[in-house]
């Protein structure tokens, strides 16, 4: 990169950050690969330099993202993780064995980059296309940033989709599908079937597909995917499952029964069958990557990874009186999820809601979901915003709440998120016994910003 040293010095990652603002937002990300091409053939293909775990599907691709690096963590392995999107800072979404990036490393690793990224979008402007989008550009430096560690395996999550993603530039290994429904219905279909064929696009000849257990039409399109391009593929449930599950204090108990070995009486740090389903997902994905899912891992180094593993902002209990949930369930399917692990992993009568919903959400079937899965709390729920310019204004979405089956003496609006939070905690607070909780639930960004209010 001898031509880096002649572009100009970035100061800081909050001055690239509004740099990247300023490009394509995330929402907005180009259906292409070709600009990606480009930008990482000008840099020599960093998307190459390790083998690549890649995960798609509609909800748990973080969790299970963080479960997979633990585990390889745990056999050794220098791991480059990418995931999207931050809760606080952006350098969370590029980290070197399960820590966010340095700042020195993400300022100097950019600057290194950016006068190609500059040709890049020249070449792109000439062609009459888009610049690099916030995305693209944030894939690009994560690459980057690997290869210049260097790490043993990269474990990519996808953004959105998965055939023209940024990170499916790279071709994975092994191909991770979560549980597929519907979101962002609006780029990817309104069928969980269109919506599969979006995200089997990572699934590549010479890799391997692992996935959760799907509704049969998803499962379908999987298959032949996997089946055309003569790829191995397992399923949740078929070859490798979760046979035995308890609660626990601080998580849960778990036994899987995986592709290769049998993990028993594994502490699993995290609440919710979700979250155990991801786990059996990821010791799947990493018997497929370090034994073609014919030999067994060490289960003492699979008891130490997912003992180890941590995913903020999912069921994350950032205080204990009153108790504060933090879930950044941001999708019907998700909440649904949520709130089961909820009524699992905690006792109480009395819930506080806390909630802020982004406008391209299907906000009014959220609600009701809301509704429907808490109905036999004793409920309120504050309704609020984050900063982000797609917040669904918290009076709208108050009016949205009471058609969706809230009582409408329950329903409380609180433009500002902190207000929210202190009001909800008070009221749970004063409950008697002890009986009462808030969840802070509904966005990713309401979530990464009540982390900041409580100092995690």
């Amino acid at each position: 990169m001898s031509g880096a040293t002649e572009h100009e010095n970035f100061a800081s990652v909050e001055e690239i950050y509004q740099g990247l603002l300023a490009r394509a937002p995330e929402h907005r990300m180009a259906p292409r690969l070709d600009a990606m091409q480009l930008a990482v053939s000008a840099l020599g293909d960093p998307h190459r330099s390790a083998p690549v775990v890649q995960v798609t599907g509609t909800n748990g691709k973080t969790s299970t993202a963080r479960m997979v690096e633990s585990l390889l963590l745990a056999h050794d392995l220098r791991v480059g993780r990418y995931t999207s999107p931050h809760l606080e800072r952006v350098t969370e979404r590029i980290s070197i064995d399960g820590e966010p990036v340095s700042d020195e490393t993400f300022v100097r690793i950019y600057t290194e980059i950016a006068p190609y990224l500059d040709l890049v979008d020249r070449h792109l402007e000439g062609e009459g296309a888009p610049r690099l989008t916030y995305f693209e550009t944030l894939t690009v430096l994560a690459f980057a940033v690997f290869a210049d560690e260097p790490v043993d395996v990269m474990v990519l999550e996808v953004g959105i989709g998965g055939s023209w993603d940024a990170t499916t530039v790279a071709d994975a290994a092994v191909s991770v599908v979560t549980p597929i429904d519907l979101d962002h219905t609006d780029i990817l279909g309104d069928t969980v079937e269109d919506i599969a064929r979006e995200k089997a696009g990572i699934v590549k000849p010479g890799g391997f597909l692992v996935s959760s257990a799907q509704q049969p039409g998803a499962a379908q399109v999987l298959l032949e995917r996997a089946q055309e391009l003569g790829v191995p593929f397992r399923f949740e449930g078929v070859e490798f499952s979760v046979t035995a599950r308890t609660t626990a204090v601080g998580g849960q108990v778990i036994t899987v029964q995986g592709l290769a070995g049998e993990y028993p009486d594994v502490m699993l740090p995290l609440f919710g069958a979700h979250q155990a389903q991801n786990a059996a997902v990821a010791i799947a994905a990493v018997e497929a990557l370090l034994g073609g899912g014919e030999k067994p891992l060490n289960p003492e180094l699979v008891s130490e990874g997912l003992g180890a593993v941590s995913s903020p902002g999912r069921l994350e209990l950032a205080r204990k009186a009153p108790p504060v949930v933090l879930d950044a369930a941001h999708n019907p399917h998700g909440l649904v999820a949520s709130a089961a692990a909820v009524r699992e992993g905690f006792t109480f009568s009395k819930l506080n809601l806390v909630v802020g919903v982004l406008g391209d959400k299907d906000v009014e079937t959220m609600m009701r979901v809301l509704a429907d899965e808490y109905h036999e709390f004793d409920l309120e729920l504050w309704c609020t915003a984050s900063h982000s310019p797609r917040a669904v204004p918290p009076a709208e979405l108050a009016e949205i709440a009471v058609d969706m089956g809230f009582d409408e003496d329950a329903v409380h609006v609180a433009e500002h998120l902190d207000d929210a939070c202190s009001a909800a905690i008070q009221d749970a607070a004063a409950r008697e016994q002890f009986d009462g909780a808030v969840l802070v639930t509904g966005s990713i960004t309401v979530v990464g910003e009540a982390r900041a209010l409580l100092g995690l």
